[in-house]
C-alpha cells in the first residue's frame, strides 16, 4: 500500500511538497532545454518586470505572493547574474525600484514560447484527470485565508476534547480546587481582596446557601474548571456570573465557555432574566467568551473589586 494511503489527509503538507519537487525539477530542465539559464524561483519576478515597469520589492513581494525578505534575496541573485538592476525612483528619492537590466529583458523575450508550451502541457494533463488542480489550489487558497489550517486543527481538537469533559455540581471535596483555581489566577495580575476570601473560603455559606450554584468542570475526570453563579439581591439582576477559573493546562480547551454555558442554564432553570459580571479587560480571552455569549458591557462601572474595570450583562432570552 502507498504510504499516502496509510497516512490519508494529515500528509497532505509531505505530499504537496513532493508535487512541487517533481514540479520544479522538471522546470529547471525545461529552462535548459530552451537554453534559459535561470532558477524556477527567478520566474515570478522576470514575469512581473516583462511589462518594463520599474517595481518597488515591496509591490513585487504583494503582487506575487512572497514575503518581502524571499524577494529581497531572490533580487539579490538575479542581480548578481545581470537579470535585474536597482534604481532610484524619480518619484521619491528615497526609494530604490527594481526593473530587468539587458539581459533581463533578453532572457524574458526567450520566455514567451517557453510559456505557450507549458500551458499546454498544463492544459494536456488537465485533460487527462477528473478534477481541476489549478481551481482546487484556487479555492483551496482562499478557504486558508478564511481561516487557517491551524485554526482548523484547534477546532477539531477543541471538539474531540470536549468528549472528555464533564460539568458536574459542587461538593465539598472540590473546595479546595474552587479557592486554588481562582486564587491562581487573580494574583496573576493583582492580590486577593478580602470580598474575595469570603467566596473562596466558604463557598458553601455565602454562594451555595443564599440561593447560588456552584459549577466544576472535570476533564478526564480531573477536576480543573470552576464557576458560580451567584445570587443577587438587586432590583435588576438575578444572578452574577462569578468566579471562573480554568487551570492553565486545561486552558485552550472550551472549558470556560462550556462552564458559563452550564451557568446560564441553571439561569434560564430559575427562571432568571437578566444576569450580571465583572471582570477586568486583561482578562481577554475571558472578555471574548463572555461577549461570544451575549454580554453586552454596561456604560457605568461600579466595580465591588478593585481589579474591576468592566461591567457587563445578559439578557436572558426564552
Amino acid at each position: 500500500m502507498d504510504f499516502f494511503d496509510r497516512t490519508g489527509k494529515i500528509a497532505i503538507g509531505s505530499r504537496l511538497r513532493m508535487l512541487t519537487d517533481a514540479v520544479t525539477s522538471d522546470a529547471s530542465q525545461i529552462y535548459e532545454l530552451y537554453g534559459i539559464d535561470i532558477k524556477p524561483k527567478w520566474f515570478p519576478l522576470l514575469f512581473v518586470l516583462a511589462d518594463g515597469k520599474e517595481k518597488t520589492i515591496t509591490g513585487i513581494a504583494k503582487e506575487i505572493g512572497h514575503s518581502h525578505p524571499s524577494v529581497s534575496n531572490i533580487v539579490g541573485e538575479m542581480t548578481a547574474r545581470g537579470l535585474v538592476k536597482s534604481l532610484e525612483d524619480q518619484k521619491d528619492k528615497r526609494r530604490t525600484v527594481i526593473a530587468l537590466a539587458p539581459h533581463g529583458k533578453r532572457v524574458a523575450a526567450m520566455l514567451t514560447e517557453l510559456c505557450k508550451d507549458v500551458e499546454v502541457a498544463v492544459e494536456d494533463i488537465s485533460k487527462e484527470t477528473r478534477h481541476d488542480l489549478w481551481r482546487a489550489i484556487g479555492e483551496w487558497e482562499d478557504r486558508l485565508a478564511e481561516k487557517s489550517l491551524l485554526q482548523r486543527v484547534k477546532e477539531a481538537r477543541k471538539m474531540r476534547e470536549r468528549e472528555h469533559i464533564r460539568v458536574v455540581p459542587y461538593e465539598p471535596c472540590y473546595k479546595n480546587t474552587f479557592k486554588s483555581l481562582n486564587v491562581q489566577w487573580i494574583t496573576k495580575h493583582w492580590k486577593i481582596e478580602p470580598h474575595d476570601l469570603d467566596y473562596l473560603d466558604h463557598p458553601q455559606e455565602y454562594i451555595i446557601n443564599k440561593g447560588g450554584f456552584i459549577f466544576v468542570a472535570l476533564y478526564r475526570g480531573k477536576p480543573v474548571g470552576v464557576c458560580a453563579l451567584c445570587k443577587m439581591d438587586d432590583p435588576v439582576y438575578d444572578y452574577e456570573l462569578a468566579k471562573l477559573a480554568v487551570h492553565p493546562h486545561a486552558q485552550g480547551k472550551g472549558i470556560g465557555e462550556i462552564l458559563c454555558h452550564a451557568a446560564i442554564d441553571k439561569a434560564k432553570d430559575m427562571k432568571a432574566k437578566i444576569l450580571f459580571l465583572e471582570s477586568n479587560t486583561l482578562l481577554k480571552p475571558a472578555i471574548h467568551t463572555y461577549k461570544k455569549l451575549g454580554f453586552k458591557g454596561l456604560a457605568e462601572n461600579h466595580p465591588a473589586y478593585e481589579r474591576g474595570n468592566i461591567q457587563m450583562e445578559l439578557k436572558i432570552t426564552y
